[in-house]
């Protein structure tokens, strides 16, 4: 058996992961996949067709790279189970707060909350794709990835149609408060699901907080805040709109890796 690194750097939270797990699916030659989310390390054992893992990896433009290639002697991987039954939890909290931004940004006026909560729907995708599609054929799960990437890009565009017709409307002022409490609930959230995957993947009960705080997600949840204080400071609602068109652009690009599931890999 082989043993490859690869460094894959922007692999920056547990979506990307599902989305290189999912994309893998088809190669039965790979006995195991270990993920190290705060070095952007990849670990594939496998038996042969290393030319088509790496096409794979390559086909998701997540700038992955082979670091190296040995052979390995391991042969006995944990049970996958305990990360199926995190991932329903990530799942559920990711599920939750999409309903719960969604609700609250529609309620306060937010575009940012919006399109934070369809950020959330897009990880939602991804780990309902892998957990709902078990045991399915791989091209069900491609028809699966397909439709899901498809709505998320119509969701996303009808955000976009709403943000272009306030920027150019009467200024309709977001609930500031909202946006900020909203969104460090978020911030809570989205720290816990990137632990609770990160723990699972290894016998070390630590997680590094530089790796909560590189994630996009985060990233994203701290841009509301700011969004949200920028609205009460300067009372306007430029800084929502802004910032919820930056967050619907991420949504996009996750919705296009997400249709890259949806076609069969070459080889």
């Amino acid at each position: 058996m082989e043993k490859t690194v690869f460094h894959i750097p922007q692999m920056d939270c547990p979506s990307e992961e599902n989305l290189i797990r999912l994309r893998l699916d088809g190669i039965a030659e790979i006995k195991h996949l270990a993920f190290d989310i705060p070095q952007r390390r990849l670990t594939v054992h496998h038996e042969g067709r290393l030319s088509e893992i790496e096409s794979s990896i390559a086909d998701l433009n997540l700038g992955g790279t082979r670091v190296s290639t040995e052979q390995s002697e391991e042969v006995q991987f944990e049970e996958p189970a305990k990360q199926r039954k995190l991932l329903w939890t990530v799942l559920a909290i990711n599920f939750g707060f999409f309903a719960i931004e969604m609700a609250t940004g529609l309620i306060s006026g937010s575009m940012g909350l919006v399109a934070d909560s369809l950020d959330m729907l897009a990880d939602s995708f991804v780990y309902g794709i892998s957990l709902f599609a078990v045991g399915a054929t791989l091209a069900r799960k491609q028809r699966i990835a397909t439709l899901a990437g498809y709505l998320q890009i119509a969701l996303a565009t009808i955000g976009f149609v709403e943000v272009i017709r306030r920027f150019l409307g009467v200024e309709e002022m977001p609930d500031f408060a909202t946006m900020i409490v909203i969104s460090i609930l978020a911030l809570v959230a989205n720290g816990l699901c990137l632990y609770l995957l990160q723990k699972s993947k290894s016998n070390e009960a630590h997680m590094q907080a530089s790796a909560i705080f590189t994630s996009n997600d985060v990233i994203i949840n701290l841009g509301v805040i700011a969004a949200g204080v920028l609205v009460y400071l300067f009372g306007s609602n430029k800084p929502d709109l802004i910032v919820g068109t930056i967050v619907f652009m991420v949504v996009l690009r996750g919705a296009l890796r997400i249709l890259r599931l949806g076609k069969p890999a070459d080889g």
